[in-house]
């Protein structure tokens, strides 16, 4: 499977890793200017198993070159403000001219229409505005409290980037049964609201309340909670089920006279109790207490601590690749499994290389490659990026990513 990612940052580029995690040929298309990030690409993880291509979309035969790579593609990513790769020539109706059984992906924060189309945007404020942000409590009973701040992996990544990926994937499905490609508007609002459809259930059948901190799921239960140990680390308590809570409650040594598990009139008060007895000792003594029950009592760890968590290690849910620490490909696949194949791609490093596995003698020429010679249409076979593609067979992107308006106004990013 060979994927064409016009560059960007967020959710777009995080989309295209998992694909080369997976095994796609996934090549960049990387402007001249720097990245607005200014990471060194040595760092910039949602770029590993990519190659990348310099391409001036601006300069008159640059969009020419990326329609060359779009004809040898299956998949397309771009994270633009609506309008904005028509306007550069790449848009949906000049790629599918060129290769109509492409899948073309559109990744923004607001979606291709609506009132917000055209502005400005990143991932806290589409959050925020499909409802999902405000479900986020910082503390129980936290509805008079603003919200917690998940990182970007609410919108960006859950609401987007997964979101992306399935689309991009079904509509390969289809292209591939019936040779049509198709547009798959991937907005991170629909995607973080969609996220949310088990409690809009529970909100119609009157079992959620439409404020934060006093639900069963978002920690105004005293047993799906968490709490502050003696030397400040910090547990999560998920005891939901009552076989569960029961073994929590009798390894935390609650005592019998402690309130029911679902007696809400008293909430506080076991909420209370709680966390006096986590006050009692550190963290690590807890894990200790807890370790190989079913209380569903975790430590909450940092990102370092994480990495070299016994049960996570043996499972090599983390590992060092060119001595950066990083998550492995997921999901696991017993015939296929992921691979860190290439480190991050550093921009324009392989435009020679990918100018000859695509067979695109135009994009060796713009790079000063002197065996290009404007011929070839090489279209199958594996590719140099270290493993085969997925298929050959044609008959069947903050946030959105940066404004590439940038390259043709002067225009707020949408995305980050």
């Amino acid at each position: 499977m060979r994927v064409v990612e016009l560059a960007g940052i967020g959710p777009g580029p995080f989309a295209a890793m998992l694909l080369g995690d997976l095994g796609a040929d996934v090549v960049r298309v990387d402007r001249p200017e720097p990245s607005p990030l200014g990471t060194d690409p040595a760092y910039d993880l949602s770029n590993r198993n990519k190659r990348s291509v310099l391409v001036d979309l601006k300069s008159p035969g640059g969009p020419g070159l990326v329609l060359d790579l779009v004809e040898r593609a299956d998949l397309l990513i771009e994270g633009y403000r609506p309008g904005v790769a028509e306007r550069l020539g790449v848009g949906p109706q000049a790629c599918l001219a060129r290769n109509p059984a492409l899948v073309y992906g559109r990744m923004t924060g607001w979606g291709q229409d609506g009132p917000r189309a055209a502005t400005a945007g990143h991932d806290l404020g589409y959050a925020a505005v499909a409802g999902v942000l405000g479900m986020v409590a910082a503390a129980p009973g936290g509805a008079d409290q603003a919200p917690g701040i998940p990182a970007n992996l609410l919108g960006d990544y859950a609401g987007g980037s997964l979101y992306l990926v399935v689309g991009l994937l079904a509509g390969l499905h289809h292209a591939r049964a019936t040779g049509a490609g198709q547009v798959v508007d991937a907005a991170i609002v629909d995607g973080a609201a969609h996220l949310g459809s088990m409690l809009w259930g529970l909100l119609a059948a009157g079992h959620w309340q439409d404020r934060r901190g006093v639900n069963l799921l978002d920690g105004g239960a005293p047993f799906y909670a968490v709490y502050r140990a003696a030397d400040g680390g910090h547990l999560a308590v998920g005891a939901l089920e009552p076989r569960f809570y029961a073994e929590f409650a009798r390894l935390l040594e609650l005592g019998p006279d402690a309130p029911g598990q679902y007696d809400p009139a008293r909430w506080p008060e076991l909420r209370a109790r709680i966390a006096a007895r986590f006050a009692t000792r550190t963290r690590s003594e807890w894990e200790a207490v807890f370790e190989g029950s079913d209380a569903c009592v975790e430590a909450v760890l940092t990102m370092r601590q994480a990495a070299v968590d016994g049960h996570l290690a043996a499972r090599g849910t983390y590992v060092e690749a060119d001595g950066v620490t990083q998550p492995a490909p997921a999901p696991r696949f017993s015939a296929t499994p992921g691979a860190l194949r290439r480190p991050p791609a550093r921009p324009g490093a392989d435009t020679v290389e990918v100018a000859r596995d695509w067979g695109v003698p135009g994009l060796g020429a713009a790079a000063g490659d002197p065996t290009a010679d404007g011929s070839g249409t090489d279209r199958s076979g594996t590719d140099g990026s270290g493993a085969g593609r997925f298929g050959t067979d044609r008959s069947g992107a903050g946030r959105s990513e940066p404004d590439e308006a940038a390259a043709v106004d002067t225009a707020a990013e949408q995305g980050e």
